[in-house]
């Protein structure tokens, strides 16, 4: 996404009218999440800075009497939600970014949502449907659950590819895991069932993290974990037929844009007129 962030977090490049992460947040609140932890590093401080209060903006927004815009920027987190952030020093991996939160989590069960994931559950369901089904599989097995989305077999090797248990699964089934394969060929996938970064885990995956050898760059990933749970057949996976963006690359960020945007009626009619307007000619 350079240059666009050289000096801007690419979690806060708006995704409409919001930041990504903003909405990521937005997602584990209404899913049930009570305490958010950020893992960021150095020249990521806006991350926090957004989340937090503004006092002159606030003021000026008063002053104008902008009460609309004003409620919009001093109720991005609700009061019964704590906010906490923690550093990681080296970019060493996923799973060493979970690892830097241990001290925080308490042997408690915990939510990983990363912030250049977008899901957009479609129309005919409430919004951050997909999460909240996710937390409702937790809750109701106590396995940790990993949300999967259908992709075309070709991607498969762009992706951590599940094999499950059973032939065929049901959108929104928490069905067992057989197996975890990483960025497999298209002839050698099991199935197109692809891992998108939204996880359900046990305080136990903790264990695991700290006994993997660290990889190439020293990272440590968490599907080496998650292989490791696999073993103990506490891992299952939840299939969402909801719209998937990645954030981190231009064609995904345009598109999210594009489907959040969309969805407020004034704007998805001046996109209509716009494309309308324009021919071959004109790109």
């Amino acid at each position: 996404m350079l240059p666009a962030t050289k000096a801007i977090p690419k979690e806060l490049l708006p995704i409409y009218d919001r930041p990504i992460i903003e909405h990521v947040v937005k997602e584990a609140i209404d899913g049930g999440i009570r305490e958010i932890i950020f893992v960021t590093r150095s020249g990521k401080e806006a991350i926090e800075n957004h989340f937090d209060a503004h006092y002159e903006l606030e003021h000026r927004l008063v002053k104008k009497g902008k009460n609309k815009i004003l409620e919009d920027i001093v109720k991005i987190i609700p009061d019964y939600v704590k906010i906490s952030s923690i550093r990681q020093a080296d970019a060493l991996g996923l799973g060493h970014a979970i690892l830097c939160a241990k001290h925080l989590i308490n042997d408690e069960a915990f939510a990983v949502l990363l912030p250049d994931v977008l899901i957009v559950d479609r129309k005919n369901r409430q919004k951050n449907f997909s999460f909240s089904h996710l937390m409702k599989a937790w809750n109701k097995t106590g396995i940790g659950q990993v949300m999967v989305e259908r992709i075309d077999f070709d991607d498969t090797d762009k992706y951590g590819i599940v094999e499950m248990s059973k032939k065929n699964i049901n959108e929104f089934e928490s069905a067992p895991l057989k197996a975890l394969i990483e960025k497999p060929e298209p002839q050698n996938a099991p199935s197109n069932l692809a891992l998108l970064g939204r996880y359900i885990l046990p305080p136990q995956l903790f264990n695991f993290l700290e006994d993997i050898n660290p990889g190439v760059g020293g990272e440590i990933q968490l599907t080496d974990a998650l292989f490791k749970l696999l073993t103990k057949k506490s891992l299952n996976a939840v299939l969402t037929d909801a719209h998937i963006f990645d954030c981190g690359n231009k064609h995904g960020f345009l598109a999210a844009n594009l489907l959040v945007g969309m969805q407020d009626p004034k704007t998805r009619t001046k996109i209509y007129a716009l494309m309308n307007k324009l021919n071959d000619d004109d790109f």
